[in-house]
């Protein structure tokens, strides 16, 4: 079953929503972005949020320190890496923290995520830009991308890192994307939002689609 990230929570409220609606993971923004939270305000909000989804921090081109402490300090269990963070950022981390980092990449071609496949990051987020625009990338790159790694298996046993899929996805294009691109998670912000703020009645729709699709 795929899994399911809602990004961008920073209001109390929304906690209250994620923890009805169930996803597998959720995501707060430390990043400069109109849903950027504080590290106070997450590490208050981490003991409301049910132990069974798991908090991931967004970050872009912020200080291995800070990165590494809410990491340490359980305010979040996962990283994931929005900005110009190369191999060397992503090395020095992994020297702070046994915690799971993400890497996000911009697909603009199939090599992009060609590329991607060589980094030290656990997982990939596959998406059109920076995060949070709302659009998506076209998907049948990672088709494309799939059908190689495929060939070159065969040769070298190589293996796709599972990827979340970003980007312009909402309840009407979700299972299009899933089948063109066959993510391990799917990762929502202002498709489950209205004028601006979460909403909760598209959290629990789409939540609900992907655990009974």
């Amino acid at each position: 079953m795929r899994k399911i990230k809602i990004c961008g929570l920073f209001r109390d409220c929304d906690i209250d929503y994620v923890n009805e609606a169930m996803p597998d993971f959720i995501g707060f923004v430390f990043a400069k972005s109109r849903r950027q939270v504080s590290g106070g305000w997450a590490e208050a909000m981490r003991p409301r949020l049910r132990s069974e989804i798991t908090p991931v921090g967004v970050f872009v081109n912020q200080p291995l320190a800070k990165v590494a402490r809410l990491l340490n300090d359980n305010i979040i269990e996962m990283a994931q890496l929005h900005g110009a963070e190369n191999e060397n950022y992503i090395q020095q981390l992994k020297t702070l923290t046994n915690k799971p980092i993400i890497k996000a990449v911009r697909v603009l071609s199939q090599q992009d995520i060609e590329s991607a496949q060589h980094t030290a990051a656990d997982f990939l987020l596959l998406d059109n830009g920076t995060g949070g625009t709302g659009e998506s990338f076209d998907w049948s790159l990672v088709s494309k991308e799939k059908k190689r790694q495929q060939q070159q298996q065969q040769k070298q046993k190589q293996k796709q890192k599972p990827f979340f899929l970003a980007g312009g996805l909402t309840a009407d294009n979700l299972e299009q994307a899933i089948a063109a691109t066959s993510p391990y998670a799917v990762d929502l912000s202002s498709g489950v939002e209205t004028d601006g703020m979460k909403d909760r009645d598209k959290i629990l729709e789409i939540v609900r689609r992907m655990r009974n699709g």
